[in-house]
């Protein structure tokens, strides 16, 4: 027998493996291959991915285990079930962690909150958490989203108004948080977001590497593991491009930490300074003092904090305000909250920023919730059990397995929000007394849940509010007829295409 035949008998073996396997499970939603496991669906689906994920666990229930190829430890377990997803996020908190896997999917992001565990995240979250309840803080991130709105967001919009000119919001949205992230962070304008319309705005090559880092992170999440090693052994595809932006980013970042400590060590910062002075690099500084504190230490949580004041908030209010665009008597009801509580003939949308009155818009709060229901920033969210578990869905878990429960699906769950879960729909947050109804952090996942859940959640929705109140009074925001709004591949849940939008001048409502 020569070797021709012996490659037609293979061939014919192999046939005969998957033909066998497909009429097996031709009826099933998602076929497990032999070799190439679950992975061929999951690549055909690929531009599709969390709507995918969404049949699938509506069609099994809420759980379903992902086998990968063989010999590549591809294998996770998903859920939306919010019984499992309060048991790994509380109930059994200390045995589902982020792990080693997660750390180096995230390595660029090094020991900052949200890639370590155990007692260096506590101690991490408990410094953090002490700068966030200074009154310091939100005084000055509040100051500065007003600044940069009259100085920059709303003259530019106006621009674009008074030209008739198509632009793309969640770019503008993106330039304005990081522009306010860095300044708050940093104490650092970087002036990505201009004040008026141009042929191209200013490139930032931080910024651009943020948006490369976000990329290089989800490809190391669907490319088997020897892959995107060996890649980044020979400084090749994606891989090349992560280390090159991680080049960037420690570079930008040094300079702002060699100038905080220079400054510190010459003026001596209290925290008793002026408060227009303030940024969290010299915060954390002067929390953990100089004499302990370490570069690392800083350039770690500057570096989570600026991607989660920049990403997080941009997605969260391009989703909204396409929303809001899109639903025009959600809109309306949106203003009338507005006349009712906002604004007389004396008034302006800066003294908005009151607590007492951003409290009283709840059906503004209700839409911006539906917003993150639908869409949130992190589309999905994955953890590693240290030791075997199992779930209350009867579901077992083994040492070491990775298991993500998806945000994105579990807003469209009929068991967890009704039949009608893919309208959006702001009442279903209040109450027939009107205020809001609190729904558990285990099914309204969006700022995660348990002792991890996000210690940004109230200055996000303060900052959210302001920049959706000082728009909406000003500008009627149109989507361009024919723009195709869809999700991209990648860790933050940005619009693939951009969010093209006519600007319309609304004038102060009396």
């Amino acid at each position: 027998m020569d070797s021709l035949d012996l490659i037609v008998i293979f061939l014919a073996i192999v046939s005969f493996f998957f033909i066998h396997t497909w009429l097996s499970n031709r009826n099933n939603l998602v076929i497990d291959w032999p070799f190439f496991g679950m992975l061929p669906a999951l690549l055909c689906n690929l531009s599709n991915i969390h709507d995918y994920a969404t049949t699938i666990l509506k069609h099994y229930q809420g759980t379903f285990l992902f086998k990968g190829p063989w010999l590549t430890n591809l294998d996770f377990l998903i859920t939306v079930d919010p019984m499992n997803v309060h048991h790994i996020t509380s109930k059994n908190f200390d045995n589902y962690i982020k792990g080693p896997k997660f750390y180096e999917i995230f390595e660029i992001m090094g020991d900052g909150i949200f890639n370590i565990d155990s007692d260096k995240w506590k101690r991490n979250r408990d410094t953090l958490h002490s700068l966030f309840k200074q009154n310091s803080f939100e005084s000055s991130f509040v100051k500065t989203i007003h600044k940069k709105l009259e100085s920059c967001l709303v003259p530019l919009l106006n621009d674009a108004s008074e030209l008739g000119t198509i632009v793309d919001l969640q770019d503008i949205f993106q330039r304005f948080t990081f522009d306010n992230i860095c300044s708050i962070v940093l104490g650092f304008d970087p002036n990505s977001l201009p004040n008026k319309l141009m042929d191209e705005f200013p490139e930032n090559a931080f910024e651009t590497a943020f948006n490369k880092m976000e990329d290089g992170m989800f490809y190391r999440h669907i490319a088997p593991r020897f892959l995107w090693k060996l890649q980044k052994w020979l400084q090749i595809g994606q891989e090349k491009s992560y280390g090159e932006c991680r080049k960037i980013i420690d570079q930008f970042l040094h300079q702002f930490i060699s100038s905080t400590f220079q400054e510190q060590n010459k003026f001596n910062y209290t925290k008793d300074d002026d408060e227009s002075k303030f940024n969290m690099l010299k915060a954390l500084v002067m929390e953990s003092g100089m004499e302990t504190i370490e570069p690392k230490f800083l350039r770690d949580n500057a570096l989570n904090l600026l991607a989660a004041g920049r990403d997080a908030i941009s997605a969260s209010l391009s989703w909204f305000f396409w929303l809001v665009s899109t639903h025009p008597l959600v809109e309306a009801k949106i203003l009338e909250e507005f006349r009712a509580n906002l604004i007389t003939k004396e008034e302006n949308w800066v003294i908005t920023s009151r607590l007492e009155i951003l409290n009283k818009l709840v059906y503004l709060h209700g839409a911006l919730c539906e917003a993150l229901r639908l869409f949130p920033p992190l589309p999905f969210e994955h953890k590693c059990a240290v030791k075997s578990d199992i779930l209350p869905s009867g579901h077992r878990v083994n040492a070491n397995t990775m298991i993500l429960y998806s945000l994105y699906s579990m807003g469209r769950m009929e068991q967890i929000w009704g039949e009608d879960c893919l309208e959006f729909k702001p009442e279903r947050w209040i109450s027939e007394k009107g205020s809001i109804i609190h729904v558990p952090s285990y099914k309204f996942i969006a700022f995660n849940g348990g002792p991890r859940s996000c210690l940004g959640k109230n200055i996000s929705f303060i900052q959210m509010k302001i920049i959706a109140i000082a728009l909406l009074l000003n500008f009627q925001f149109e989507v361009v007829k024919g723009h195709n709004v869809c999700p991209c591949l990648s860790v933050i849940l940005h619009m693939k295409h951009g969010l093209k939008v006519k600007v319309t001048k609304r004038g102060i409502i009396n």
